[in-house]
């Protein structure tokens, strides 16, 4: 009888693939890539099942304020940006912005002045970029995200309203990202509201060239969801129609999702 160590439950090496068939060795270039590929596409599908995910209460009605970053303290923007967050915060809204200078700052510093015991209702989302540093001095909550794509989900995500105002090409993208989503569906109940010339020209440009076509490029109903109005108060009056729903709805359903107007979550497909 042997004396040596039981070797019963030791398996060689060829033998530990055995359990695994589709099994790729790091020697094979095209397998590694293959795998990797899968597992980061794979990825997506995690992403969108951890976005169906929502608080049972939100905290506050969230109004998002897309626009420009190179206006000046000061200017006419500036402070009719400035004047809509201080509305807003006094409505008892958070006030969601690009966390960055120009009329995202206005935002944040409306929304600080008008609730200064609450640093909350000023909300920063940044995105990291290499000519802008820092968040604004008037955020209260601040995230930052590495991508826009990301930084986009999450405006989503947080915003019971969109406002867009004066703005480039930034701003451009991120209210025909919404307005998107609102024609597909995939946000309901949830206002996009315009302010400024700048922008019933853009809506103008669509029907100009979307309809009287064969076929038509857009369902024309699907035009009419951006508001466009000249002003703070025209924007503000909308809003508070939204947010006095909000209020009724939470009163009403405690356990409502989200608290959103129509008791369901917005989401990006």
């Amino acid at each position: 009888m042997s004396t040596g160590p039981d070797r019963g439950d030791e398996v060689a090496p060829r033998d530990l693939s055995k359990g695994y068939a589709d099994s790729v060795s790091l020697t094979d270039e095209e397998g590694v890539v293959r795998v990797l590929t899968e597992s980061v596409l794979g990825l997506w599908e995690v992403v969108n099942n951890l976005s169906r995910l929502r608080p049972a209460h939100w905290r506050g009605f969230r109004v998002t304020i897309f626009g420009s970053a190179r206006a000046e303290p000061g200017t006419v923007a500036y402070e009719h940006v400035k004047r809509l967050a201080g509305e807003l915060a006094s409505m008892g809204c958070e006030v969601v912005t690009g966390g960055g200078p120009g009329l995202m700052q206005a935002a944040n510093e409306g929304a600080r002045e008008a609730a200064p015991d609450d640093v909350n209702r000023s909300i920063g989302v940044r995105i990291k970029l290499e000519f802008e540093q820092h968040t604004n001095a008037f955020v209260g909550q601040a995230h930052e995200h590495r991508t826009f794509f990301s930084r986009l989900h999450h405006f989503v995500l947080l915003s019971h309203a969109f406002v867009v105002v004066p703005g480039g090409i930034g701003t451009t993208l991120e209210a025909l990202m919404v307005w998107q989503l609102l024609q597909v569906r995939n946000l309901t109940g949830t206002p996009l509201i315009m302010i400024g010339r700048m922008w019933p020209e853009l809506v103008d440009w669509t029907r100009r060239h979307m309809l009287g076509v064969q076929p038509n490029l857009a369902n024309p109903a699907d035009l009419d969801i951006p508001r466009c109005v000249p002003g703070v108060e025209e924007a503000v009056a909308i809003i508070r129609e939204y947010h006095e729903q909000w209020l009724r709805g939470r009163a009403t359903a405690p356990g409502s999702v989200d608290g959103r107007v129509d008791g369901g979550p917005g989401s990006v497909q």
